[in-house]
């Protein structure tokens, strides 16, 4: 083995190393789902051993590596990327994007928006900028639109959002907890840095913080969050989905979120905020 093939398998091997330590799976358990023998296995952690194309997809698919990173370890093991990385809006990405377009589209007169995996706002429905403009001004904000920021800025949705140290624990719990694979990269860190750095933040930033609770949600299957208008609160609860069985990395990053109304009375006034009828 040269030195430039033998850095490569050590660098493999490392990255092999964190993504088993990450999914809390020892040496025997991902030999046994894999279909490799554990020296196999050890031989690659070790840089002895250069494993197929398909071997490194068998492992990366046992380990629920996201399709991103499993690029990553296909470049590690010296073979070419699999998954494309084109752009959401893609040619090939218009039979997504016309579902994505179809589904914001039958979700009105309430919110509906798609965002990146670094919820990076891609596409929305009418009602969710006018939803929004109901509280600020959104066309002084400048672009790119993220829904964190949106929320966590004194500038932005902050000042309307009732209970907010609740709505902060539970929004970077979601993050934590809707990441692509639950990985957390270092582009997330900086968006969780860079909430940390509004003023009067106090929330913790890790994962395993619980929310705290409003005694008067506890009776409700979801925590709502609210926004105060007029002295009245307007209570929703989000439905997030994403794309099943995705082969190109921007269909599997995506995420679409539909805000509904978590009672008849918010549902009323949402309707006359907004200026609609109700049907």
């Amino acid at each position: 083995m040269n030195s430039a093939n033998k850095a490569s398998s050590n660098e493999l091997g490392a990255l092999l190393r964190h993504w088993r330590d990450m999914r809390g799976v020892s040496q025997l358990d991902l030999s046994f789902n894999a279909g490799v023998s554990q020296r196999h296995i050890s031989f690659i952690e070790s840089g002895r051993s250069v494993p197929s194309r398909q071997m490194v997809l068998d492992i990366a698919q046992t380990l629920d590596v996201p399709l991103r990173e499993r690029n990553t370890l296909l470049l590690a093991a010296g073979y070419a990327p699999v998954y494309a990385d084109t752009a959401w809006n893609a040619a090939e990405m218009q039979s997504v994007t016309k579902a994505l377009d179809r589904m914001l589209r039958q979700h009105e007169p309430f919110p509906a928006i798609v965002m990146d995996r670094y919820w990076n706002v891609l596409m929305t429905n009418a009602s969710a900028p006018r939803f929004f403009n109901c509280f600020i001004d959104m066309a002084a904000r400048k672009g790119p639109r993220n829904m964190l920021h949106l929320i966590f800025d004194p500038d932005g949705m902050r000042p309307f959002v009732a209970e907010w140290q609740t709505v902060a624990d539970s929004l970077i719990q979601r993050v934590h907890r809707e990441s692509v694979g639950r990985v957390i990269d270092d582009t997330t860190r900086e968006l969780l840095d860079a909430l940390r750095a509004y003023p009067d933040v106090a929330v913790d930033l890790s994962s395993g913080r619980a929310s705290n609770t409003d005694p008067a949600s506890t009776s409700m299957p979801v925590i709502p969050i609210g926004f105060i208008k007029n002295g009245r609160v307007l209570k929703y609860f989000s439905m997030v989905a994403s794309v099943g069985t995705p082969q190109t990395i921007a269909a599997q990053e995506l995420r679409i979120e539909c805000m509904f109304p978590a009672d008849d009375e918010t549902e009323a006034l949402h309707l006359e905020m907004l200026g609609e009828r109700a049907s």
